[in-house]
């Protein structure tokens, strides 16, 4: 991948897509293709054709997904499955159409069984039963990781397939119901904070254990793979660590400098009970992350407060 290959990224204005771009300019690459969803709807085949036959890129990072927490997997099922399964299909099979050099598709971890041996080895893939809550996604990314397979076994295409753990950090959503675990902790110990609230509740029992990616340590990763792996396997890419939520929320708790307690409301569901990447594979290739926890909280919780003052109008 030369410095002056035309690289588009899907999905850009999201928190992995931007971050891909970042790491891509920090590196001198200047000939990246981007489009908002007003500009390019995914999910429309002709459109999409039109595109890649107008900008012919040489590279594609596939990071445009919908993407949530436990409640809008679990309320927006359909739309889940739906948008991911069309946009991801309409992407890889435009790329094959086109004669793209190459095509970096990012899953989830979530794609893998709910009750498969920790931690999470690549060949767990197809084992055994998903967990409810996120099965529409996780079914649309195991589709994308095989469509990528078939497309490399039918017509010889460089696709590769990457699986991220749970991810968080710059460009985060932040949505009070339908964002990820850790952005929707900062955002309740922050507001729990301004309000004076003597404590915060978290949802389930906080046992469940859970590991912890920085964005930008990901998109170093994907830059990583995109140049030296060419296999058809998939790769996990995480950190190998994890911790429960209670401490999860405990660590945030810190960060965002909250001196209330911790409430647990066990009605509500704790989703998979532990999803720890084995990252022996990624390991073995070279890569390994360099942002710790407690450090990447800080600076996305920065970021939170430039969003919220940009946003929701607080200052």
């Amino acid at each position: 991948m030369k410095l002056t290959d035309k690289i588009y990224i899907a999905g850009h204005r999201g928190m992995v897509g931007g971050a891909i771009k970042r790491r891509l300019e920090t590196l001198g690459y200047t000939n990246i293709i981007t489009r908002t969803s007003a500009e390019l709807d995914l999910r429309v085949q002709a459109d999409v054709n039109a595109f890649f036959a107008e900008e012919q890129p040489d590279y594609v990072f596939l990071a445009a997904a919908k993407v949530g927490g436990i409640h809008a997997n679990n309320t927006y099922r359909a739309e889940f499955l739906y948008d991911n399964l069309i946009m991801e299909s309409n992407i890889i099979h435009a790329s094959w159409q086109n004669n793209v050099t190459k095509l970096m598709f990012l899953g989830s971890s979530c794609i893998y069984p709910k009750l498969a041996p920790q931690p999470l080895k690549e060949s767990s893939l197809l084992t055994g039963p998903l967990e409810y809550t996120n099965e529409p996604y996780a079914i649309a990314k195991i589709a994308g990781i095989k469509l990528c397979e078939a497309y490399r076994d039918q017509y010889g295409c460089n696709f590769i397939s990457v699986m991220p753990t749970n991810l968080y950090g710059v460009g985060d959503n932040y949505h009070p119901e339908n964002s990820h675990v850790l952005p929707a902790l900062i955002r309740k110990f922050h507001e729990a904070k301004e309000a004076g609230k003597p404590a915060v509740t978290i949802w389930g029992t906080g046992t469940p254990k859970r590991e912890f990616l920085f964005a930008d340590d990901l998109a170093d990763a994907c830059v990583y793979l995109m140049l030296h792996y060419d296999g058809k396997e998939l790769v996990n890419i995480g950190t190998g660590e994890d911790l429960t939520i209670r401490e999860l929320a405990e660590t945030v708790k810190e960060v965002v400098c909250f001196e209330g307690s911790l409430e647990f409301d066990t009605s509500m569901p704790d989703g998979t009970p532990r999803k720890l990447m084995d990252v022996s594979k990624l390991h073995g290739l070279g890569w390994q992350h360099s942002t710790g926890l407690k450090e990447g909280i800080v600076a996305a919780y920065a970021d939170y407060l430039k969003k919220r003052q940009s946003y929701f109008n607080v200052v």
